[in-house]
């Protein structure tokens, strides 16, 4: 459709002749302001809005902004804007954290007292509604060069049976040579685990008791106390802990290999916590055995939680060893035991195992672990799958499963090459774990290569995509303001409204209750196309109205009155007057997103019965495809127009 300027708008465009002369001296500058000028009028006309949507911003109060790493959709209707120090060091050493709880429907902020950094921490949906969050920030990185102080990991040693012992951050540890190194956290070493052997003589008389005693062992991160090459070893010793005395400083002693001015990289933590939306505060659980910064946390069939990958006390892949949560007891077990890059995108699949589709947010060797396959978590087998294209390519890539979720159809997105690599692809791939053998076949291409794009599951079973950069981090302007939807059954992309707000790395897209998509954050490394200026945090919401809710206007298929639980069938019935309109439903899990990561979402095609003035809807009862948890319920008329979600729980409390 062509679009012409009223006479009004052309008159305040070319105006008093400015615009004349300035294109008669070639000026881009005219150039510029007329084709934006131009743009935000097309824009903004009812015909482009139903045929393209429309993006609007947010008006955020002043001391709300927040840097958004993490957004997290509750069942209350509001939106948990996670930053713990926000990629903000300065934060970070002052012990600052926020979070801000945002209610789309008032647009009125709350902020959270945040109890630990959970900057790059891991999040998943409980079957009670509560989000459960994990790991996070202990320590920054430093970079080559700028290490003054040698330091790495300090294996700490306990051989007494009879006691745990804790040692305080800034305890001291003493090499042989008399180089004084110090602990930079607190660490608990657990007692040393006693073992009894007992054996008799042939004339059936006991023999005295032995006993066996092996150490117990804990790990610290430990920092030269003074600049210099002394410091350096690379050899192993035995390291005596300054301040213990008599039995303790027999028993418990540090051991290291490497303590050196290489990189330190980035240093998660044990924490976890609970957040309550109705109490609309955080709530701690059993830490984790493990640390954990960027770690992936995917809900499984039974409600448990499993906790994978991450960096680890001293900024290492933790190396396969993964963690189980239970929300009854509120504690955490061992895990299947695999080796993931960091933020992998794990789904679960009907039967219970999950998919990895080598989507992963980065740190972690090229050569491990990037492989895609199916994970048998009871056998703790990994099926490899092949067939994906740009296999060296999945780092920032975007990951999810097609709507419906009984088709059992992923898709990948975009994508670059590992670390700050140039390479960048527009490959989407689909696979289809419905087939005997699955593999990955190719989809429609993106615009462009895209890294960081954020995809979002729409109730009329599409796709909408937006935002990412070319390069890594946004860097040579190279943020891409272009949305587009896919449409699984056309196996194609429709242009979408532009969006005004470039989204890179650290930003966030979730569908919201009323069926609008709101979009978050970006981290830009510099803040112009010469590389020269470093980036800002962008801390503004825009907000995605999708064409649909254009024509739709007011007339919207409604659901009235009805429960939020389902009964022993997997059915719940709505009031409604549109009933003879409505043609199909939809069970949507809030999404639990961060760095292009989001395992959470999911839809769910449901069974529909249809009287004069009611619906009711059937939840398959396989919990492999609806894990249990709280769900958006949308319905949707012919036209392809949704209603806003009525909130329904799955599963137990």
């Amino acid at each position: 459709m062509a679009y012409r300027p009223s006479k009004k708008f052309k008159k305040t465009l070319f105006g008093s002749g400015a615009v004349v002369v300035l294109a008669a001296l070639n000026a881009p500058a005219a150039v510029s302001f007329v084709g934006e000028k131009y743009h935000a009028y097309k824009i903004a006309q009812p015909g482009y809005k139903k045929r393209f949507g429309s993006w609007a911003p947010v008006e955020v109060p002043a001391g709300y902004s927040v840097n958004a790493i993490h957004a997290a959709l509750l069942h209350t209707g509001k939106v948990l804007l996670i930053a713990g120090s926000g990629n903000d060091q300065k934060k970070f050493d002052s012990g600052t954290f926020d979070t801000i709880l945002w209610d789309p429907k008032r647009n009125t902020f709350k902020k959270i007292p945040t109890p630990e950094d959970f900057f790059c921490s891991g999040h998943t949906q409980l079957a009670d509604g509560r989000l459960l969050v994990a790991g996070g920030t202990a320590r920054y990185e430093i970079l080559d060069g700028e290490v003054k102080r040698a330091g790495g990991g300090m294996r700490v040693k306990n051989e007494s049976p009879d006691k745990a012992i804790t040692l305080k951050k800034g305890t001291v540890f003493r090499s042989p040579s008399g180089v004084e190194y110090v602990s930079k956290f607190d660490v608990t070493v657990p007692k040393a685990k006693r073992d009894f052997e007992v054996s008799y003589f042939k004339s059936g008389q006991m023999k005295p008791w032995k006993t066996k005693v092996t150490a117990a062992e804990a790990r610290v991160f430990v920092e030269a106390r003074k600049e210099g090459a002394q410091a350096l070893t690379t050899q192993a010793a035995q390291y005596e802990i300054v301040g213990l005395k008599g039995a303790d400083a027999d028993n418990v002693y540090g051991l290291a290999q490497r303590l050196t001015t290489e990189k330190q990289d980035f240093q998660g933590i044990r924490g976890a916590y609970e957040f309550d939306p109705r109490a609309e505060k955080y709530i701690p659980v059993a830490p984790m055995k493990d640390a954990r910064w960027y770690p992936t946390l995917v809900t499984l069939q039974d409600g448990k939680v499993l906790a994978v990958s991450g960096l680890n006390d001293v900024g290492d892949v933790v190396p396969g060893d993964n963690e189980i949560y239970d929300p009854k007891t509120k504690k955490w077990s061992e895990g299947p035991f695999r080796y993931f890059p960091t933020y992998p995108a794990l789904f679960l699949t009907k039967g219970g195992k999950l998919l990895y589709t080598g989507s992963n947010a980065g740190y972690g060797p090229a050569e491990k672990g990037r492989e895609p396959g199916l994970w048998d978590l009871k056998k703790n087998s990994f099926t490899k799958l092949g067939g994906l294209t740009d296999p060296d390519q999945l780092e920032t890539s975007a990951s999810l499963m097609l709507p419906p979720v009984q088709d059992q159809k992923v898709m990948v997105l975009g994508g670059g090459g590992v670390g700050e690599s140039p390479k960048s692809t527009a490959r989407t791939s689909i696979i289809d774990l419905s087939k005997e053998t699955p593999a990955f076949r190719n989809g429609p291409a993106l615009p462009q290569g895209t890294r960081y794009l954020s995809s979002v599951l729409m109730p009329d079973d599409t796709v909408f995509t937006t935002g990412g950069s070319e390069q890594y981090r946004g860097a040579g302007g190279s943020d891409i303001l272009k949305a587009q939807f896919y449409d699984p059954g056309a196996n194609a992309f429709a242009a979408a409204a532009d969006p005004t707000v470039g989204r890179n790395y650290h930003s966030e897209a979730l569908l919201l209750p009323d069926g609008r998509v709101a979009t978050f954050g970006s981290d830009p490394l510099y803040g112009n196309q010469a590389n020269t200026k470093l980036g800002s945090f962008e801390q503004r919401i825009e907000i995605f109205t999708p064409p649909s809710l254009h024509r739709a206007g007011t007339d919207r298929p409604a659901l009235g009155e009805g429960p939020q639980e389902l009964d022993q069938n997997g059915r719940v019935t709505f009031r409604t007057k549109d009933a003879a309109t409505i043609t199909k439903a939809r069970l949507m899990r809030p999404s639990a997103v961060t760095h292009t990561t989001d395992v959470e979402q999911r839809s769910v095609a449901l069974g529909l019965t249809k009287t004069k003035d009611s619906v009711t809807v059937e939840v398959p009862l396989d919990r492999t495809l609806v894990p249990p948890g709280w769900y958006m319920l949308f319905v949707t008329d012919k036209d392809g127009i949704s209603s806003e979600a009525r909130w329904v729980q799955v599963g137990g409390r």
